[in-house]
């Protein structure tokens, strides 16, 4: 309880010195409390930027705030333009903790010593953030290992600062009823998920299989093995993967390694991750990127902690690809009328009145040259133009739009003229003629053959014992009939959709000739 007491008085000390009150009113009225505090505490930090002294008092705060900051900044239908950009400069700067501990997590974890479970175990970290840390070790077989441990205590210590965090959002809201629309608690319950996520190695190591088998057969993108044997919640063993990190830039160009190409690589890795297999690596900064420089795999991208991953639905792919064709089309009506097709803005929103607002957003960008605009950037101005019209911003796309700012200017760095629609268009078009045209419906029946192979061989079955009559009484044979009735049904509907999907591509494959012919797309 003191010690709980304790905790309370640091943040509430941390709050008043960088008046994060003020900060936590802004744009509302600001309360006597408030200027009280300003006269009572004159050493008040509040002279700088307010995302600034948010940014300073998170780290001071520790580790669980300075991850709550992280997860703010990729929620720019919440926060500000100017707290997101500076909050998403928090980085995980954390001592390492005692080797000993490490050594006595991964005993109790695995049921053995490091030195009985490894050939060797380095006793000092390679590397060490808020929720865990890296040691390299070798397995008995010579394999080359990192083994990732959770930081000793970390449950504990979540829930006592999550706890605080939720008993502020309840007053928050209680006391300042205006301060409702920022959604405080649901943001602290976002974060609480997000973070025991994060704490559960498992689910990383799951993750990193995931990654793994989608790029089995790649030649753009390493990622490690897991051992299954050596993984737990709280320890997990992975394959060691040797590289240059992606933001030596100079360490890379003199070891041969093709910047644009390294460039254009990284683009091509983002968009398969999302519209080929709807699940992507959400983490995707510089700390979390290698390059590999062994001759069999140089000039590979190597993925590193997978505890932040994406996931996307065929409606949310299909979502996306119509929206980015029709940005990069200037098709502003398209993308007004998908967002209310997609339910995420109100059915009774007006089509000329959101496409008047997308325009308005969108059209200065494209007076400049496409490899100078930032299309991270076009979908943070449209969330923040989306509050006018009620869009429900869905999670997963705010993820995916952090993600895109991360791949985007990592690929500036190694390519300063890099046009990313340039090399995007051709895979979203490539992947939309896959979804429509005759290619999509291949795909589809195969995927829907399992189900076929389970109505066929019913048919004559059910026919037979129909016909049967003196095996059946006259009740039995009505709910034969009814049965095989309920089948027939199933197959017109198979039939039809067969058809409809034929049909369609048919015309879509019209459709894109046309275009072709006439635009010169």
């Amino acid at each position: 309880m003191i010690l709980k007491f304790l905790r309370l008085l640091k943040i509430l000390t941390v709050a008043t010195r960088y008046g994060l009150d003020e900060i936590a009113m802004s744009g509302f009225r600001v309360p006597r409390t408030t200027r009280l505090l300003n006269t009572v505490f004159f050493w008040r930090r509040i002279t700088s930027p307010r995302a600034i002294r948010l940014r300073l008092a998170l780290e001071e705060l520790g580790p669980i705030f300075v991850k709550f900051g992280q997860v703010l900044s990729t929620r720019p239908d919440l926060m500000p333009p100017d707290i997101v950009a500076e909050l998403s400069l928090l980085q995980d700067r954390v001592p390492p903790f005692p080797s000993e501990q490490a050594i006595a997590q991964i005993t109790r974890s695995l049921g053995a010593h490091p030195d009985e479970l490894f050939a060797t175990f380095e006793h000092t970290p390679v590397a060490s953030a808020s929720i865990a840390q890296v040691h390299f070790a070798t397995l008995k077989d010579g394999k080359q290992v990192a083994v990732k441990v959770l930081r000793p205590g970390m449950n504990t210590t979540i829930g006592e600062d999550l706890a605080l965090m939720q008993t502020a959002a309840r007053l928050i809201e209680r006391v300042w009823p205006d301060s409702r629309r920022l959604k405080p608690r649901e943001v602290v319950a976002e974060f609480d998920k997000y973070l025991h996520d994060e704490l559960d190695l498992m689910r990383e190591a799951a993750n990193a299989s995931q990654l793994r088998r989608n790029f089995a057969n790649s030649t753009l993108l390493m990622v490690p093995e897991m051992h299954w044997d050596y993984c737990t919640s709280n320890v997990i063993v992975m394959e060691r993967m040797n590289g240059i990190p992606i933001s030596q830039i100079e360490r890379l160009a003199a070891a041969g390694v093709d910047l644009k190409k390294l460039s254009s690589d990284g683009v091509e890795i983002f968009f398969t991750q999302v519209f080929r297999d709807g699940f992507f690596h959400a983490d995707m900064h510089p700390g979390n990127i290698l390059v590999s420089i062994d001759e069999a795999t140089f000039g590979r991208y190597i993925a590193l902690d997978f505890g932040i991953v994406g996931t996307l639905n065929d409606f949310d792919k299909d979502y996306l690809s119509q929206n980015f064709l029709a940005f990069f089309r200037r098709d502003y009506k398209r993308v007004a009328e998908a967002h209310i097709e997609s339910g995420w803005a109100p059915r009774d929103t007006r089509v000329d009145e959101l496409e008047a607002a997308v325009r308005a957003t969108c059209e200065p960008i494209f007076d400049r040259p496409l490899k100078d605009i930032s299309f991270g950037q076009v979908l943070l101005r449209l969330f923040q133009t989306s509050r006018r019209f009620n869009v429900e911003v869905q999670p997963q796309l705010v993820l995916l739009q952090k993600t895109m700012l991360n791949i985007e200017g990592l690929g500036r760095q190694l390519d300063p003229e890099l046009d990313l629609w340039k090399t995007a268009k051709p895979y979203l078009e490539r992947w939309m003629a896959e979804q429509v045209g005759w290619r999509g419906m291949v795909e589809r029946l195969k995927a829907e053959a399992p189900r076929f192979a389970q109505i066929f061989p019913q048919l004559p079955r059910l026919a037979h014992q129909v016909l049967d009559r003196k095996a059946h009484p006259v009740a039995d044979i009505s709910a034969l009939l009814a049965e095989v009735l309920k089948a027939q049904r199933r197959m017109n509907r198979l039939m039809t959709a067969v058809v409809c999907i034929a049909g369609a591509a048919a015309l879509y494959a019209a459709a894109m000739h046309f275009m072709v012919n006439w635009h010169g797309i």
